[in-house]
C-alpha cells in the first residue's frame, strides 16, 4: 500500500500512514473451484 495520510481519532490530529505491504488475500484452493 503506498504512503497516505491518516488521522488519529483519539486526538484528531494527521499522521502519515508509512507504505508498507499488506497481505494478499489468497482464496484457498476449494474457494477456487467454486467459483
Amino acid at each position: 500500500r503506498k504512503a497516505r495520510k491518516g488521522r488519529n481519532p483519539q486526538t484528531g490530529e494527521e499522521i502519515k500512514i508509512k507504505a508498507s505491504k499488506t497481505v494478499g488475500f489468497k482464496p484457498a484452493p476449494t474457494l477456487k473451484s467454486s467459483l
